[in-house]
């Protein structure tokens, strides 16, 4: 390191550190300072107000928090454990953790301007000065060495906050980014839920037409005996055939859904679809809760991570009219350009008499851009508005989406039930038809109709449950999905 001593740089470094304190303290910046938007918001979330608690054996929704591990509810091991390896090696984590990484990086590099910029050189040379030429050293001498060393020190005062806007702007955009990431967790832990939810139905569809298609194999065989016997005639085998080869139809496209869906969670899970998934998910697995969470609106705009990212958006929106205004004001400019030393030869480099330096600062006011800096201004105004309006349209659709779910939930009951009822009166009313036909009181026709009401019964149940799952799910999404309550949220550092 090289010190120098010269009264002359301190008396220079003294004041550039002067008007650098005095710049930071003032905390002075041109522009809107941002102020969290007040939003109206309703006391609650339906037209209707849904029925808080419900006493005959349904879902019950509470007055709950969400838990951060929210999947946990349905109490499945193997969804605990698929939905923990897709949050390990799923990309779209990854990419939103280094999508967070780069804003903060930019902020910490927006943040060095707060500081001077110092730098150090030194050059040696060797020249010939032309004889015609008086020498430019005291010794008369043409052929000379020459070197160099010289500190350089710049700051740029921000009197106008310019950059404390910018560094603010950027902050807000890495906010956003950490709620980005939130949301990107949310929906990758949502979409395996649902994607297991999916296929447990499939299994159960395929199960129930598999037990569908021996039912009417048996009928089919009944069929030819009582053919044999002339108790019926072609026209009714040929009728069971044709209602066999049917049921048979439905299996393949089942099947191949779940087959599209094993690809799926295999994808999610950070897998090829080649490789094993060991996973497997039906109705039975999948403990359906009795106890819903249902946080208070007033809370949904701190819960949501994409209200929270568009808020995080409309401040850096508000920073950057700051930074337009701060740009048609003037820049000033203060630095040390230049202190150094320089001599003929190098042992002479730091001796008296060999130093120089140059003090320099400057102002710069646009006098005339045919209205440019106005017009960035105006942009930065508009572009403020626009998420202004982005914010409160996602409000909207966050309310929107947890009344849907709400109105899913409640709908659903009433759907299981009746899905239920309509199961057992199908399945005893074919039990009968069987016998009935056994002994040859009704005819093939009658007993197909009832048996395919039977089957459209138990593949309506299946449904059912898996809307009940769903829509389960769609609640623990909808309301925010308990990031706040994650102990490595990063998001709960973003001071609300």
């Amino acid at each position: 390191m090289v010190m120098y001593n010269s009264p002359r740089l301190g008396y220079s470094i003294t004041l550039l550190a002067a008007a650098l304190s005095s710049q930071l303290l003032s905390g002075c910046a041109v522009g809107p300072d941002f102020v969290r938007p007040s939003t109206a918001l309703p006391s609650s979330y339906t037209e209707k107000q849904i029925n808080a608690a419900q006493s005959d054996g349904s879902q019950q929704l509470i007055g709950r928090d969400i838990p951060a591990q929210w999947w946990e509810v349905f109490h499945s091991p193997a969804l605990n454990h698929l939905v923990t390896a897709s949050l390990q090696h799923n990309p779209s984590i990854e990419a939103a953790q280094a999508a967070l990484r780069e804003s903060q990086e930019n902020v910490e590099a927006q943040q060095s301007a707060y500081f001077p910029t110092v730098g150090a050189a030194y050059s040696g040379t060797r020249q010939k000065t032309a004889a015609v030429l008086a020498s430019p050293l005291a010794s008369n001498s043409y052929i000379y060495n020459l070197h160099t060393a010289q500190v350089n020190v710049s700051y740029s005062l921000d009197l106008f906050g310019v950059n404390r806007r910018q560094v603010e702007s950027l902050k807000a955009q890495a906010e956003s980014e950490q709620f980005q990431l939130e949301a990107t967790y949310l929906t990758l832990t949502s979409n395996v839920v649902n994607a297991a939810i999916l296929e447990a139905m499939l299994r159960e569809q395929i199960r129930v037409t598999d037990e569908i298609i021996g039912t009417q194999q048996k009928l089919l065989d009944m069929a030819h005996r009582q053919f044999d016997l002339g108790q019926i005639s072609t026209a009714d085998v040929v009728t069971q055939e044709a209602s066999l080869a049917s049921a048979q139809a439905t299996l393949p496209p089942l099947q191949k859904q779940l087959a599209i869906q094993r690809d799926l969670l295999e994808t999610l899970a950070g897998q090829f679809p080649s490789e094993t998934l060991d996973a497997e998910f039906t109705l039975n697995q999948l403990e359906l809760p009795q106890q819903l969470p249902l946080t208070l609106p007033s809370t949904l705009v701190d819960h949501r991570p994409d209200i929270r990212a568009a808020e995080a958006g409309l401040h850096a929106a508000s920073a950057d009219i700051g930074v337009a205004i701060a740009n048609r004001l003037p820049n000033i400019t203060l630095g040390v350009s230049s202190y150094g030393t320089s001599a003929s030869r190098l042992s002479d480099l730091f001796k008296s008499a060999t130093d120089f330096w140059t003090l320099a600062g400057g102002v710069t006011q646009p006098l005339f851009d045919a209205g440019a800096l106005k017009h960035k201004q105006g942009a930065a105004e508009a572009s403020y508005d626009l998420a202004k309006a982005q914010y409160r349209q996602t409000v909207l659709g966050a309310f929107q989406n947890v009344a849907d779910v709400l109105q899913a939930i409640q709908a659903d009951t009433t759907g299981l039930q009746a899905a239920e009822k309509s199961v057992t009166a199908a399945t005893r009313s074919a039990g009968i038809a069987r016998q009935q036909f056994k002994f040859g009181d009704i005819s093939t026709l009658a007993l197909l109709v009832i048996e395919q009401n039977e089957q459209q019964a138990q593949l309506n149940m299946a449904q059912a449950r898996a809307n009940q799952l769903q829509d389960t799910a769609a609640l623990f999404q909808a309301l925010g999905g308990g990031w706040w309550n994650r102990t490595d949220s990063l998001a709960n550092h973003v001071q609300k």
